[in-house]
């Protein structure tokens, strides 16, 4: 009897309530969630309105072609100097970031005592929260005359010189998420396996990173994307050769400094090398898009559930 009084005066304290904000906050959340899809949506729009205009008057086989004239009398459209430029900075990027950043995560998630982890951790970020025009003439007043001295056939605008920069930059993506990876992993397996005679290098390698490893795929692809979108860094170090080469000591132009060339006025609106910028921002989503759908199939496919 005593238990249906309480819930009869539950119920109506529930009634007197005014629950006008427990119905309309749900709908600014969910207002709030749509936002990124609208804007995706909107992207995508913008970006694929666009490049059928540029398609239509371009054939596809020109834009897989190794010619880039965007501004001659007779314009051609090849892109695939954008794309060899775009890959070659990402790979070098990728080959200084991806060991670096492994190495720090690994040390400050296995090795580094709290009070180092506490000095170590901060200054790493710090990179991060560096402007990105501020390592593009880094790279080109610093990194590359001093590679200059090391490569005397290194150009003065290379691919070589932004790359390494570029991995410089990301290194704190790698090993900042790398590391929450490896401390997300239950305390109770390392201690297991050096409980079995293993190393902390064993227990590192053999254990905590494959158990890690959906994370680590994700800083990597998140770091890759990174590279790939990166704009100030390229346009002030690599310069802006529409060359196809795999000579990685001369200019080539990337993707996103061909953008940044054209909409600072060289094409006029509604022209052909105009809609470009759009079917090249296109490529590039494309790109991305694949990246994250291999990482997001890899992480599923190795993930560990505790």
């Amino acid at each position: 009897m005593e238990s249906n009084n309480v819930r009869e005066i539950i119920q109506q304290n529930i009634r007197k309530k005014n629950h006008f904000s427990d119905k309309l906050m749900p709908k600014i959340f969910l207002f709030m969630a749509l936002i990124s899809v609208v804007t995706t949506f909107g992207i995508v729009y913008t970006l694929i309105f666009d490049s059928i205009k540029f398609f239509s008057q371009v054939p596809i086989s020109e834009v897989f072609s190794t010619k880039l004239s965007p501004l001659s009398k007779n314009p051609s459209f090849g892109f695939l100097p954008l794309l060899n430029g775009t890959f070659f900075t990402t790979i070098i990027a990728m080959l200084v970031a991806v060991p670096i950043g492994m190495g720090a995560a690994i040390y400050l998630s296995q090795f580094a005592s709290e009070q180092i982890r506490k000095i170590l951790k901060p200054v790493l970020e710090v990179l991060a929260g560096i402007p990105t025009i501020v390592y593009g003439f880094f790279a080109y007043s610093f990194v590359t005359p001093l590679l200059m001295k090391l490569i005397p056939s290194l150009g003065a605008k290379n691919v070589l010189s932004p790359g390494i920069v570029m991995g410089i930059m990301i290194i704190p993506m790698v090993a900042s998420l790398s590391e929450d990876a490896m401390n997300a992993v239950p305390e109770i397996m390392k201690e297991g396996a050096m409980g079995l005679g293993s190393t902390k290098l064993e227990t590192t390698t053999k254990v905590i990173i494959p158990a890690s490893i959906s994370g680590i795929v994700a800083s990597v692809v998140l770091a890759i994307s990174r590279a790939i979108g990166e704009t100030m860094i390229v346009t002030i170090a690599s310069g802006s050769a529409k060359n196809f080469t795999f000579d990685i000591t001369q200019s080539m132009q990337t993707m996103t400094a061909y953008i940044v060339e054209f909409t600072s006025g060289d094409a006029g609106s509604g022209t052909v090398g105009y809609y470009s910028l759009y079917a090249v921002g296109l490529i590039l989503f494309i790109f991305t898009l694949i990246i994250n759908l291999i990482a997001q199939y890899i992480a599923r496919k190795y993930r560990e559930e505790y």
